[in-house]
């Protein structure tokens, strides 16, 4: 329908690489983007390590691996033709221990399922030629992974919307969704929007922002709270490209890796640790409200009934940078304590459904009018463009992404 107004809640990359796609692609539309903070990009996209996605981790067939594979593509075209970071530095997913082994194996075999380009498997000798500080016994080369700057990337879309006649309506918390005849009205206290659709991509407080368009209340977002260490400026030349380990399949989280930025610097981690405020991203945070949401979600309780184990292990990272460090040193076994300083965070917004399951795929709803994504962990950056045309695609109907 022409002349439609289509709202987005969420000035995040997806949600505005959503809104870009829609001025793009249905002229005519009117796109408002209604975002709490007074700029864009400042929670889960600002504090984003820069990885572009190659596609190896994901389960063949999932929009996961589906939206990443082709959002690498345009991604990558959209930062050439912006002039934006776009480095293809590669990836080494490194075996450390002969029982990795054939986790590395399926990981290879995903991968190759899923298109990534230029894979291979390499020897320890084939590890020290491209990385000569590095460990392992064995590793998978992904030399097309590249890193990139999210928040510029998030910037530019936003010019983007604005130049198509849409905007970007910042310092608008909304606090409440409602059917109105023929469409919605969005509300921030007495300040109020019409809009004939609305696609919520409200990051770290999707589930409350869903809640309030009377969608069902799983899955819960539970925030992680991953941080860094960075390397001190003269023993960042130990890395050239990006260090993985294999990870557990039994989680979403990829393990402590290190990670170059497009800026020089180089990151060790991220841990994982159960934050106890959604915006947590300093030590000391702390929401009570955030707090008695997690104790009152019964799926918190079986989540750490399953895994309580590896939370200890977590959190003694967090608070010793010895005991963070030394799942680090088995990948780079040159670089200590006494190599690395403290570094920022991030909160992940991780999906969790009642019985205690992670949410791993990319998870979006729809309540009539209302389209609410639920679930966008990693890869969701790297997958953002391809996401957006998903989500239009869903919306308007498959010409609409084409």
């Amino acid at each position: 329908m022409a002349d439609e107004t289509i709202g987005i809640v969420g000035a995040g990359i997806v949600g505005l690489a959503t809104a870009r796609e829609i001025a793009l692609r249905r002229p005519g539309t009117r796109v408002v983007v209604m975002e709490k903070e007074q700029e864009v990009a400042v929670h889960q996209t600002g504090h984003n390590s820069g990885v572009v996605h190659a596609g190896i981790y994901y389960a063949p067939g999932s929009l996961k691996a589906d939206l990443c594979v082709r959002g690498v593509s345009i991604l990558r075209e959209y930062c050439q033709d912006r002039g934006l970071p776009y480095e293809e530095i590669g990836k080494l997913v490194v075996a450390v221990r002969p029982d990795e082994l054939g986790r590395m194996e399926n990981l290879y075999e995903r991968a190759r399922n899923n298109h990534v380009p230029e894979l291979r498997r390499i020897s320890r000798e084939e590890i020290r030629e491209l990385e000569p500080h590095v460990g392992g016994i064995a590793a998978l080369h992904s030399p097309r992974t590249a890193i990139t700057d999210y928040p510029a990337i998030a910037r530019e879309f936003a010019k983007d919307i604005e130049a198509s006649g849409g905007e970007v309506r910042l310092g608008f918390p909304v606090t409440s969704i409602t059917n109105a005849p023929g469409g919605i009205e969005v509300a921030s206290g007495e300040e109020r929007v019409r809009v004939d659709r609305l696609i919520l991509c409200a990051g770290l407080h999707s589930d409350a922002v869903a809640k309030l368009a009377q969608d069902k209340k799983a899955p819960k977002i539970i925030p992680f709270r991953g941080e860094y260490m960075l390397l001190k400026p003269e023993r960042t030349h130990l890395v050239r490209g990006l260090i993985y380990p294999v990870p557990d399949p039994r989680y979403p989280f990829l393990g402590v890796h290190f990670t170059p930025r497009v800026d020089g610097s180089v990151e060790v981690g991220p841990n994982a640790v159960l934050a106890p405020a959604r915006e947590g991203y300093k030590l000391g945070r702390l929401s009570v409200k955030d707090l008695a949401g997690l104790a009152a979600y019964p799926g918190t309780w079986r989540m750490a009934a399953q895994h309580w184990r590896t939370g200890i292990k977590e959190y003694r990272g967090s608070l010793s940078a010895s005991a963070f460090m030394k799942d680090a040193k088995l990948y780079v076994p040159g670089v200590g304590v006494a190599d690395v300083v403290r570094g920022g965070a991030g909160v992940r917004a991780q999906a969790l459904d009642p019985d205690g399951t992670l949410v791993d795929d990319f998870r979006i709803h729809r309540v009539g009018r209302i389209t609410a994504v639920r679930n966008a962990p990693s890869p969701a950056a790297t997958a953002s463009m391809a996401i957006a045309e998903h989500i239009v695609g869903a919306v308007f109907g498959a010409s609409s992404a084409n």
